[in-house]
């Protein structure tokens, strides 16, 4: 668990490395680009993050699951899947709303 933490943490610090390193290249204004995107970067970067823990953490117990009681494979299956759709709409959601404070706000 402390080897997915490091990659996931290095992971995510490089991305928003990148992405600072980067900034010059909207069409706005210097400050007013740093101001919204920096909150948009966050937020997908956070929710993008944390669902893909979530995912791999319900795929886990899902296999594990199988695994102890084959006969519940066709339940468990059904159970992941639909638990993998919440949590991607959580994902999607952010998207969303990362797209409306570079827009809109």
């Amino acid at each position: 668990m402390k080897k997915l933490m490091k990659s996931v943490i290095s992971s995510t610090s490089l991305s928003t490395m990148m992405f600072l390193s980067q900034m010059n290249v909207f069409a706005q204004e210097a400050s007013q680009a740093s101001s919204k995107a920096m909150p948009a970067a966050v937020a997908i970067g956070l929710a993008a993050a944390a669902g893909a823990i979530a995912m791999g953490m319900a795929i886990s117990k899902a296999c594990e699951g199988v695994s102890r009681q084959p006969e519940a494979s066709g339940k468990i299956q059904t159970m992941l899947m639909l638990g993998l759709v919440f949590i991607e709409t959580a994902i999607i959601y952010a998207l969303i709303v990362a797209i409306l404070i570079i827009f809109v706000l």
